[in-house]
């Protein structure tokens, strides 16, 4: 049997990978080519990507893939966050970097928007979260600032597609992340033009939905030279939404009814449907229709994650503090349980705040509880806060759904917090297994085996996985106690 071997970007909110897979044997193993950091800039009093460096950084991969790994390929293939996008010229330039989903510049947005289709109605439309970056947003800021990019723009290009963009010389629009615009018809998958139309959007800059597994084209000629690599090597459009392609690594069985939980600086919880949810109660518990692999509809709803610790250690740092997530983690485990909580995860302040610790010690405050002392309370409050979310949107699943999930998968960087998964175990009551880490860059390889015949179904690549990663197994244990802090804040 033919060994395959896949090349991921998986570029996170914080940092990126290159990730080579091997497919061999009945077996789909990982290795790292490259790690560099992602992160934001702020230029100008705008928060924005310099997508120029992370490029830079995928070329350095390509070489260092060329020279120390392999130079043959079955495929390329990037996924990123959702939501952001560059712009594009006639003649392809990229017209400015893109601009980051925390910036201001969608303040007031919403309460646009709204005054043209009411909220209620943009739900039933498209099935989307309300969330204050989403793209649509984003275009609205640019029409009613009057930036003169719109009219010098021929198309919009998500991250994953601008990045694909810039590897093949081929603009496309995947299925996947073009879902997290909110302009989305979640039945047709193709574009809401009556939507678009109302809102007096630009039409022409979006392109058709491409479904994941397509082929754009091969890697562009000067690029091949440059790294090494062999020519023709094909850029694959994956699941491009980091969570799409987690998901699709997902190692479920089907033998019970489950749900997923992709932990990372986000936190996606939802389940895999065939067909949108979209109703009043869907859009009450502010659950999304984005799209999946194979057909299928990522039902979930999206929470602030260790973005709530990630930002308290940056400011630690700020401080001139020297830590890591190890030591934070231990020392929120030797802090005392249920102290304070944060009833509100769905709070405004906490997209991007400056100092997060001050903004936790405030909420505790205004809610009447004891103030966090030291970081170790700090995490623990914010710990602590992520699994009484779970358990509340976990429950508010199983009432949109009709059913009780017997099993949570945790996927993701955030499984290797044992504290967390214990507690998430502990406050929704039911079995956790967590793994693999590496989803995402799991789902994007094995998308992309799809796409060239190495895989034939993702039940097979959910097999391979399970034959090929480590996973544990978390048991709920005190339960009770999770019951009674849940009704200390009912009302929130």
């Amino acid at each position: 049997m033919r060994t395959h071997q896949y090349l991921a970007f998986d570029l996170g909110a914080e940092s990126g990978r290159a990730v080579l897979g091997t497919i061999s044997g009945g077996q789909l193993s990982l290795e790292v080519v490259h790690r560099f950091r992602t992160e934001g800039l702020t230029m100008l009093g705008v928060r924005q990507w310099d997508y120029t460096r992370i490029y830079e950084e995928m070329i350095f991969s390509l070489r260092k893939c060329a020279r120390e790994y392999t130079n043959r390929l079955d495929g390329i293939a990037v996924d990123t966050w959702g939501v952001d996008f560059g712009l594009i010229a006639r003649d392809g330039t990229v017209l400015s970097n893109p601009v980051h989903y925390r910036d201001r510049r969608t303040e007031g947005m919403q309460d646009l928007a709204f005054s043209i289709v009411p909220r209620d109605e943009m739900y039933r439309r498209t099935g989307i979260q309300f969330l204050p970056f989403n793209t649509v947003y984003q275009l609205l800021s640019l029409k009613t600032a009057e930036s003169p990019l719109l009219d010098a723009a021929e198309s919009v290009l998500l991250m994953g597609d601008l990045f694909a963009y810039l590897l093949s010389g081929v603009r496309a629009c995947e299925y996947t992340n073009a879902s997290t615009t909110q302009l989305l018809d979640p039945w047709k998958r193709t574009w809401r033009e009556d939507l678009i139309e109302a809102l007096g959007l630009p039409r022409r800059l979006l392109l058709p939905p491409t479904q994941p597994g397509t082929v754009l084209g091969a890697l562009q000629d000067d690029i091949a030279r440059d790294t090494g690599m062999q020519t023709g090597i094909p850029v694959i459009a994956t699941a491009s939404h980091d969570t799409a392609s987690a998901v699709a690594a997902v190692p479920a069985t089907g033998e019970k009814p489950w749900a997923y939980l992709s932990s990372g600086t986000w936190s996606l919880l939802g389940a895999e449907l065939y067909d949108p949810l979209v109703n009043d109660e869907s859009l009450a518990l502010q659950f999304t229709n984005e799209g999946g692999v194979d057909g299928k509809i990522r039902f979930l709803k999206n929470i602030f994650g260790l973005w709530l610790v990630q930002e308290c250690r940056r400011q630690w740092e700020k401080e001139g503090q020297t830590v890591d997530y190890a030591q934070l983690t231990e020392e929120a485990r030797n802090a005392p349980a249920f102290r304070a909580i944060l009833p509100n995860l769905d709070d405004p302040r906490l997209l991007a705040p400056e100092n997060m610790p001050e903004l936790i010690r405030t909420i505790c405050r205004e809610t009447g509880q004891p103030v966090p002392e030291d970081r170790g309370e700090t995490v623990r409050c914010a710990l602590e806060s992520l699994a009484l979310k779970y358990r509340r949107t976990l429950r508010g699943l199983d009432r949109l759904l009709g059913r009780k999930t017997e099993r949570l998968h945790i996927i993701g960087g955030g499984t290797q917090n044992q504290l967390l998964c214990q507690m998430t175990a502990d406050a929704c009551g039911i079995e956790v297994i967590t793994g693999p880490v590496e989803a995402t860059a799991l789902g994007n390889i094995g998308v992309q085996a799809m796409a060239t015949g190495a895989l034939d179904s993702m039940q097979s690549l959910r097999a391979m996985i399970r034959a090929s990663t480590p996973m544990a197994r978390y048991e709920p244990r005190d339960t009770d106690a999770w019951d009674a802090l849940d009704a200390r804040f009912a009302s929130n």
